[in-house]
């Protein structure tokens, strides 16, 4: 289980029409489809807290200093955002605030996956990759901290 829960478990990705954007509990990952060819230096991607020059306003807040992007085969940017809030609570609808919202399907199945993931975090014993999840699930899903162990 050495592997991030992401690449046993796979991503929920949200199509865009230039590429995608899928999350975890920590991070947000944008791909941008490039024109085959396009060099590092033709790329000018600003990252701030809650704004990404290649894309517009964030749906929430990041840390901007934690921000990368990468030029990958000279066909794709990958943009790594660490969120601010990094919690299972908080699963972003939208990439922006006004633009590649998920749909609601997409949308459950995100939820879904950071509640999985943070299961697997609290849990580390244990590998909930594969699990399915149903029932209340949504904002992170139950509160387990007030039982008694």
């Amino acid at each position: 289980m050495s592997a991030p829960f992401e690449e046993r478990s796979g991503v929920v990705p949200c199509g865009t029409p230039w590429g995608q954007w899928y999350q975890t509990l920590e991070e947000v990952f944008i791909e941008i489809q490039v024109p085959p060819g396009t060099r590092a230096q033709d790329i000018r991607c600003d990252l701030q807290s809650r704004h990404v020059a290649l894309a517009g306003k964030l749906f929430d807040s990041t840390i901007a200093d934690e921000g990368t992007w990468t030029l990958e085969d000279r066909k794709m940017v990958r943009i790594v955002l660490t969120k601010t809030k990094r919690d299972a609570a908080n699963c972003w609808t939208s990439l922006l605030e006004s633009e590649y919202a998920a749909d609601p399907w997409v949308q459950d199945q995100m939820q879904r996956k950071l509640t999985l993931e943070r299961f697997q975090k609290e849990n580390p014993g244990f590998d909930f990759s594969g699990a399915e999840i149903s029932g209340n699930y949504t904002k992170g899903g139950p509160d387990f901290s007030n039982l008694e162990k």
